[in-house]
């Protein structure tokens, strides 16, 4: 059997670099010869904007509800509306190979409403509950079965709402972005204490679920964390990001490793492991010229040579990590 890994670039502190993050990682992944689905599941649509020229994404959503739709709510939708399964659609192709993108839609909004429904029906045992809290794993798994995909990573929105629930309770991983600066050390409080809360909720719902239910993994594993867009002095990290590095190591395992590791140890590596996965300075302008091109910042036609050999190495070396880890971490799928 082979195994594919789900993992979630999350945070609910918005302003950490997460889409371009998310869009590094699966490229560099990609690069190292795995097959890579990045979901949009912003309702945002950041990281679809990010591959895609405005007249395409808005070609997209305005055909979102005909036959030819192409959005994660051309498939959502008719589990949405109570009228039928998944309506799973190709993803599209990206510039890099070997990695696709399945679009966001403003309409997810909707969905996210619908959730909170889902969430209480689940409780009462209603397979529609639990069907709707589910559908976005349904989706991911007909494309990685189409797809034969190694890696789906999540591009969730900045906040602790039903969607984000269902993407994170689905995960079989996640990192956590964090700045270098006062508001990421205050927001890694509440982190940990909402996935507690929503780990131990599901456990109790799966525990009430109708035999042959369809269920999500519920048990999303700690990776570790990046500290991004910082400023350096030649290679060495500003004074104030430094600072508050240090704050945001403790409160890692104070605030989501201990907090978690309630739950239970599996949710987070063992002793010894180094949480910090790696670096990704601010790369300036470099950020702005790969979005407007469409592509990873190693990519990147235009810009410094060697900021791009930089950036690559620091996305590879998070790759790297996140395949050692990701065996373990996995699930197993039936080879294409």
């Amino acid at each position: 059997m082979a195994v594919t890994t789900r993992l979630a670039v999350y945070n609910h502190k918005g302003g950490v670099g997460k889409t371009t993050l998310t869009v590094n990682i699966g490229a560099a992944l990609a690069r190292a010869g795995k097959r890579v689905l990045l979901l949009d599941a912003d309702p945002q649509c950041n990281l679809t904007a990010y591959f895609f020229d405005d007249e395409a994404v808005n070609s997209l959503l305005d055909k979102s509800e005909k036959p030819n739709g192409r959005t994660i709510w051309t498939a959502l939708r008719p589990v949405v509306a109570g009228t039928g399964d998944i309506n799973a659609r190709a993803p599209l192709e990206t510039v890099v190979k070997n990695l696709w993108v399945t679009p966001g839609d403003i309409r997810l909004s909707e969905f996210e409403q619908s959730l909170s429904d889902s969430w209480t029906d689940c409780f009462k045992r209603k397979l529609a509950g639990f069907r709707a809290v589910s559908a976005m794993s349904s989706l991911a798994n007909k494309v990685v079965d189409a797809l034969d995909i190694d890696f789906v990573l999540y591009d969730a929105g900045p906040n602790i709402g039903p969607l984000n629930r269902a993407i994170l309770l689905d995960c079989d991983l996640f990192i956590v972005p964090v700045a270098c600066d006062l508001f990421s050390v205050r927001a890694l409080a509440t982190l940990g204490q909402t996935l507690k809360n929503w780990i131990r909720d599901w456990e109790t719902i799966s525990a009430l679920a109708p035999d042959d239910t369809y269920l999500l993994k519920g048990k999303p594993r700690l990776l570790g964390y990046v500290p991004q867009r910082y400023k350096t002095y030649g290679r060495v990290m500003a004074k104030d990001p430094q600072y508050y590095l240090g704050r945001i190591q403790k409160q890692i395992h104070s605030d989501l490793v201990d907090v978690l590791r309630e739950v239970s140890p599996e949710l987070v590596p063992p002793t010894g492991f180094d949480l910090r996965l790696g670096n990704v300075k601010d790369f300036g302008v470099l950020v702005q010229i790969a979005q407007r091109e469409g592509v990873p910042l190693a990519q990147a036609m235009e810009g410094d040579p060697a900021q791009k050999a930089q950036a690559a190495k620091a996305f590879s070396e998070i790759a790297d990590r996140i395949l050692q880890y990701s065996k373990a971490s996995g699930r197993s799928r039936t080879a294409a």
